[in-house]
């Protein structure tokens, strides 16, 4: 790339369940560039047994109003009847500026949960992401160590986040206009 270039992030992102292969793949190629490459908390890959039964959420970027690649992630999946965890929330670092793509997701990820029974939804959260949970109305319960690393346990206020029925819709986010 040319010096003094800077890329281009389109503002636009779409964010819903992932339905398709290269939506799940981009997930966990993500995961990996975040959790393994970033933030060197696996060694190899990030990949377990929810992987299997979890429901991906994801946040694409757009160019010209179409799919172009997976920016964000997270997981959700039921533990017991009606207790529903959150995990993996990972966002490029190229995005992490654009908008507010990581609460788009964790949003999806509890309204989605509460179309389907929730009446508690935790995540483990790690440090320095208490204070977007807490602003998103999660409460912190416990701090805790996942994989050498200190999380708080957070529980979600579910009364802040109406049920979505079609996660695999999800929605568009466009950008502000900028008054002229």
């Amino acid at each position: 790339m040319a010096k003094n270039v800077i890329p281009f992030h389109s503002p636009g992102y779409f964010i819903r369940a992932a339905s398709t292969h290269w939506e799940r793949q981009g997930a966990f190629d993500l995961r990996n560039k975040v959790f393994v490459g970033e933030q060197g908390i696996f060694k190899e890959h990030d990949r377990d047994d929810v992987d299997e039964i979890a429901t991906h959420l994801v946040a694409i970027s757009t160019i010209a109003h179409e799919a172009h690649s997976v920016v964000g992630t997270v997981r959700i999946h039921t533990a017991e009847p009606g207790v529903w965890w959150g995990s993996r929330l990972a966002v490029d670092p190229a995005y992490r500026n654009v908008g507010r793509l990581g609460a788009e997701l964790i949003s999806l990820a509890v309204r989605s949960a509460n179309a389907r029974g929730c009446r508690l939804f935790n995540a483990h959260v790690q440090m320095q992401n208490v204070v977007l949970f807490r602003r998103m109305r999660w409460k912190p319960v416990e701090e805790v160590d996942c994989h050498g690393v200190a999380h708080m346990l957070m529980s979600a206020d579910l009364a802040h986040y109406p049920p979505n029925y079609s996660p695999e819709e999800g929605w568009y986010h466009r950008p502000h206009k900028i008054a002229a």
